[in-house]
């Protein structure tokens, strides 16, 4: 698979990645067996690039993945872990010491003395503009805790405040065929200043593989079902915040465009995914798995040929239509 720079990290990374919220949490019930399974086919198909966090699965995750490291210590893996959500996200508790406990607690998980890269978890707005923050992140990478950081953010304005810090190697955001204002400022800040892009939800949470239906059932512990209305956190996480009926009409469209430009050669997913790695800017791409199969044929989206101006103006025709009016304000 071809392989990009991660930002100001310097390190070469798989255009596609693995991102592994479904291994902790959320997405209704994933085996032990199911996830190993999902991070060795995701290996054996090119991928080197894994992101978590230190909530997924209160630590699931990060365990799971520290496990598969240490069969595999040769592979060239990096490791994208998270924290800032195990207490209340307020302004106050993203100090020093909380920093200290949670990567602590990160690198025992992964079973690492050094962690790759860790982003702040999507906290409130005024951390990405805190001297003190920016500090206490440069003092972990002296002390030798973490390698590079970097943030994840909700909002584009969020990602370019952070982008003009020098300590910043990375920001994570959501981009896809839903959410396509990262395109217009973000991205080229990005490149402009070295840091790199990783997009998440490339597939809208599962939308954009055309599979869903209106009698589509999830999980109760799914949080395309408890999140809809974003009861539990930013309800963009889910579906991209795109109506579940409009999602599922700009959906079809998708299908429908996918199979016009390739045929059989990529699925609507594959279409999706590729796509986002293909944009100016962007360091990697993480969809989520459940299982081998499905990480497998996310890792596939990685040798896609460029899709094309057919393609590329086929989103932004659907987007412009169905979906802008939805999320462009609010994100």
């Amino acid at each position: 698979m071809e392989q990009q720079v991660l930002g100001r990290s310097g390190r070469l990374v798989s255009v596609v990645g693995l991102g592994t919220w479904q291994l902790g949490a959320d997405w209704g019930n994933v085996s032990d067996t199911d996830a190993r399974d999902a991070l060795e086919a995701s290996l054996e198909a090119g991928v080197t690039f894994y992101d978590t966090a230190d909530v997924y699965g209160d630590g699931r995750s990060e365990q799971v993945i520290g496990e598969f490291l240490k069969e595999h210590a040769d592979a060239g893996i990096t490791v994208a872990t998270k924290m800032g959500r195990r207490m209340d996200q307020v302004p106050e508790n993203y100090v020093l010491a909380n920093f200290r406990e949670w990567t602590d607690r990160s690198r025992r998980n992964l079973g690492v003395e050094r962690l790759d890269l860790v982003q702040l978890h999507c906290p409130p707005t005024a951390v990405y503009s805190s001297d003190e923050v920016y500090d206490a992140l440069d003092t972990l990478v002296d002390d030798g805790v973490m390698t590079n950081y970097g943030v994840s953010v909700e909002t584009a304005a969020e990602a370019l405040t952070a982008i003009a810090r020098p300590g910043v190697a990375t920001v994570q955001i959501i981009l896809n065929a839903f959410r396509l204002k990262p395109l217009d400022e973000v991205l080229p800040a990005a490149s402009e200043a070295g840091v790199g892009i990783i997009a998440r939800v490339p597939l809208a949470s599962g939308l954009l593989s055309g599979k869903y239906t209106a009698d589509t059932k999830f999980a109760e512990n799914d949080h395309r079902s408890f999140n809809r209305d974003g009861a539990a956190f930013d309800v963009g996480e889910t579906f991209s915040g795109v109506p579940y009926e409009v999602g599922l009409e700009a959906a079809s469209r998708f299908t429908d465009l996918a199979a016009k430009c390739f045929d059989d050669s990529l699925t609507p997913a594959q279409a999706a995914i590729a796509w986002v790695w293909q944009r100016p800017g962007v360091s990697t791409v993480i969809p989520g798995a459940r299982n081998a199969e499905q990480a497998r044929a996310n890792a596939a989206a990685g040798d896609a040929a460029t899709l094309g101006p057919l393609f590329t103006s086929g989103v932004r025709e659907i987007y412009d239509e169905l979906i802008k009016e939805h999320v462009a304000d609010k994100w």
